[in-house]
């Protein structure tokens, strides 16, 4: 897995808790389907899903193990939209069309919730709310027109402002000036939902999971096929879900995404957890660099956050992440960090998501830090697709973000210097 595999997930603490998941075996050999997916995040998985529940024959395969991308690693929120706000998305597509995905990203949250009830997967689902804390004073008049554009044209009631002393009564933390408060985000398990979605997969829809499967090449001349280190997978239809994984995989579209690590944490059980957030809110911050956190099922601080300029994962990833997570909560400077782990997400130029098709080849990546909810509406796109109904598709597509200046092979130094600058504005 590249990267990623320095960045100690099986220190997590979403693999020290999660549901018995019985490996799958390593693809040997030539295997044939309607379907090949690549990737076993909620991208691929999704995608999964949908094709075989439309009974078309799928394989997929797996560079690693089932959820350990970035679907297994993040910080399980469950944030209803896209990167870019309401009011943003009016000012790029007009009232219409950004209601459409607007109501987009709602469909996509309720086929996250009917998964996670027909299939029974249990993945810790809280629904209490997600709260977006200001950083600086003038974030504040931001949300409130925030606010107003989500009830004017999206028609949606569920979100308010919060003064700075409503926010410090949910937040036991002094460095914010208020929140947007969205009743319809949470959090979840993120690595025990991917696990109830393969484990559906195989189970009653018999989708034919391959781990330890590393795609290594594409051919597109006839149909897809697949070859791994070992075996080889020939499908009318492919769907390419590596996300920040692609790396040189189709060369094509690397350049619109941008590999960038994040880190997290996990303390001790706190011993009054709600002291410390209250209602079990999700809770994420102004900054260009985020920090976000909430509250484990068991009761620790799930702390995700810190900036780094180089792509080197830190020595010691707890020690990295611990003075972020004190500046925002110094009371817990005696509880100890037990978990620290890292991934990698993608992100594009435009903080939109990249979807689309190269022939029989579908794709969709580049979520930028919206990847909990939004893959389920992307899966659903390219199964349809594949059936002959490009509608949705077609919609997601015009989402294309462009290509970082230089492609690939520049976007990393220029990502560098992107970041000190941001950083430097988040501190002035």
């Amino acid at each position: 897995m590249g990267f990623n595999s320095g960045l100690g997930m099986e220190r997590s603490y979403y693999v020290a808790t999660a549901n018995p998941f019985a490996p799958a075996p390593q693809l040997r050999g030539e295997v044939e389907a309607d379907v090949v997916v690549i990737g076993g995040g909620f991208t691929g998985l999704h995608a999964a899903l949908n094709a075989a529940e439309r009974g078309l024959s799928v394989v997929l395969v797996e560079a690693g193990r089932i959820g350990w991308g970035a679907s297994g690693r993040n910080g399980g929120q469950v944030i209803p939209g896209w990167r870019k706000g309401a009011a943003d998305l009016v000012k790029l597509y007009g009232a219409e069309r950004a209601r459409l995905l607007f109501d987009l990203s709602l469909r996509a949250r309720d086929m996250v919730l009917a998964h996670a009830q027909l299939h029974d997967i249990r993945c810790d689902l809280a629904l209490n709310g997600h709260l977006l804390v200001a950083a600086k004073p003038g974030d504040v008049a931001w949300m409130r027109e925030e606010v107003e554009t989500l009830e004017r044209v999206m028609k949606y009631p569920h979100a308010r402002v919060l003064d700075a002393e409503e926010t410090y009564a949910k937040l036991n933390s002094p460095l914010f000036y208020g929140a947007l408060l969205d009743a319809y985000g949470g959090h979840f398990h993120p690595l025990n939902y991917a696990l109830g979605l393969a484990e559906a997969a195989r189970g009653k829809y018999r989708v034919q999971i391959f781990e330890q499967s590393r795609a290594v090449s594409i051919d597109t001349s006839s149909g897809v096929s697949v070859r791994t280190e070992a075996g080889v997978v020939r499908a009318k239809y492919g769907v390419l879900a590596c996300d920040a994984l692609l790396e040189g995989l189709e060369p094509r579209i690397a350049g619109r995404i941008m590999p960038v690590a994040n880190y997290l944490v996990a303390t001790a059980p706190l011993t009054d957890p709600a002291a410390l957030i209250a209602d079990n809110l999700a809770v994420s911050d102004t900054r260009f660099v985020v920090d976000y956190f909430r509250l484990s099922a068991d009761g620790r601080l799930i702390f995700g956050g810190g900036e780094r300029y180089t792509p080197e994962p830190p020595r010691d990833i707890a020690e990295f992440v611990r003075p972020f997570m004190l500046k925002v909560f110094p009371q817990l400077a005696d509880t100890p960090i037990e978990y620290a782990w890292g991934g990698l997400v993608s992100i594009t130029m435009s903080r939109l998501p990249h979807i689309g098709r190269m022939g029989d080849l579908f794709f969709a990546h580049g979520y930028s830090g919206q990847g909990t909810l939004l893959p389920a509406i992307a899966g659903a796109a390219i199964s349809e697709a594949i059936e002959g109904d490009s509608g949705l598709l077609d919609v997601l597509s015009g989402l294309a973000p462009p290509e970082f200046p230089g492609g690939a092979s520049l976007r990393a130094p220029l990502h560098v210097l992107g970041m000190l600058w941001y950083a430097l504005r988040d501190r002035l």
